[in-house]
């Protein structure tokens, strides 16, 4: 079934480590291509520590003739390292980049020659022009870092003004909190889509982790339901899987311009909350 909407539908990907996953990928990209999706991204380690395996799993993800974005990180990145990147992905035919500050690598003393990801989207329009058109993060309940609000969404905005086509979102579990970062945006005057990202829910102890270092809020009501499925984890996936697209079609029926899916390498997750909503034709 092919994913014919108005919507923007886009699954995101990590570089594999192994042979294994590696050929595992390839059946998950097999079967999301299957949907027609707008684009696939790929992520890039904390500064640059997969910036090869990002290269080839972009080469190979797009390999059935998907729009592919490669993430690009500034943290500790150099500007004539990252000419360089830049110019391998205009030679081999990429048109999207995701420009993001990155997380400081464990043990890294400096940050390289960029501090933000506004400077490296700058740096990117100074060395390419308008051939790629530029994604770039956008967190609905502040990034974990920022000491206010209001901060954040100014940040966002000097991210857009440096030349950010469009934003996708860190994953949230509250639709109230991607709507009153949108409107605090467009109060400002930027008006570029801000996709939210979604991420399935397969991992309860996995996923609370995660959150608590991104500053991903779980509702209460959810998070003790998920804790007291335990080991049952059939039970947990289809209250995941309801809770998930549940939030997904709120989003989409009020407003949101698309869906970003934070697969994980899986297909099915994904696939569950898609088949289960209603899209505009």
């Amino acid at each position: 079934m092919s994913t014919e909407s108005s919507l923007s539908i886009s699954f995101e990907f990590f570089p594999p480590r192994t042979e294994v996953g590696e050929e595992k990928l390839r059946l998950v990209r097999d079967r999301l291509a299957e949907r027609s999706p707008h684009f696939f991204s790929v992520t890039f380690g904390a500064g640059g520590s997969t910036r090869e395996k990002t290269f080839g799993t972009v080469q190979s993800v797009r390999e059935l003739g998907v729009d592919t974005a490669p993430h690009l990180s500034c943290i500790s990145s150099e500007r004539s390292d990252l000419s360089d990147l830049l110019k391998r992905y205009q030679d081999v035919g990429i048109e999207r980049l995701v420009a993001l500050r990155g997380d400081m690598p464990s043990g890294s003393m400096g940050v390289g020659d960029f501090r933000y990801a506004s400077d490296l989207i700058q740096f990117i329009r100074e060395e390419t022009g308008d051939h790629f058109k530029l994604s770039v993060a956008a967190y609905p309940e502040c990034h974990p870092q920022s000491d206010t609000i209001e901060k954040d969404v100014s940040r966002f905005v000097d991210k857009v003004k440096a030349g950010a086509d469009m934003a996708i979102t860190q994953y949230f579990f509250n639709a109230d909190a991607y709507f009153h970062f949108v409107d605090r945006v467009r109060a400002k005057g930027c008006d570029v889509p801000i996709i939210p990202g979604i991420m399935p829910i397969t991992n309860y102890s996995k996923l609370a982790r995660f959150s608590e270092l991104c500053g991903a809020e779980i509702p209460r009501f959810a998070r003790r339901q998920l804790e007291a499925y335990g080991d049952d984890t059939q039970s947990l996936q289809a209250f995941g899987q309801e809770f998930v697209t549940n939030l997904s079609q709120q989003l989409i029926d009020g407003g949101a311009p698309g869906i970003h899916f934070y697969t994980l390498n899986q297909a099915e997750p994904s696939l569950a909350i898609l088949d289960g909503l209603s899209l505009p034709r």
